[in-house]
């Protein structure tokens, strides 16, 4: 799997910083994964921002806390729209062409 440095994330650091603690307040336990344009070099700045959440000891089970996820997203201070998906509920193409490019934004 193609992992990619942090740095490669096109988000400036404060926001990358903002979007971690949210991350890690709601969603202690998971791997998150940034993909896509901000990901790839094709974004710019208005891009949203492409996430995908993991259950790392069993990538089956979906994320229940997604949805509150997404609420505290939206109504955060990052400057951004940010997209979230649960890797248990995306099909196995999508999951690999995530997999081709990623950032790790979270792990557990």
């Amino acid at each position: 799997m193609p992992e990619r440095p942090p740095q490669t994330l096109a988000l400036r650091p404060r926001h990358l910083a903002m979007l971690q603690a949210l991350l890690q307040q709601h969603l202690p336990h998971a791997e998150v994964w940034a993909y896509g344009s901000r990901v790839n070099g094709n974004g710019h700045d208005a891009s949203d921002l492409d996430l995908v959440v993991r259950q790392p000891n069993d990538l089956k089970q979906p994320t229940r806390e997604l949805g509150e996820t997404r609420e505290a997203l939206s109504e955060s201070n990052l400057p951004i729209r940010v997209e979230i998906v649960d890797w248990a509920r995306i099909p196995a193409s999508f999951q690999r062409e995530i997999e081709q490019a990623y950032v790790a934004v979270q792990t557990d």
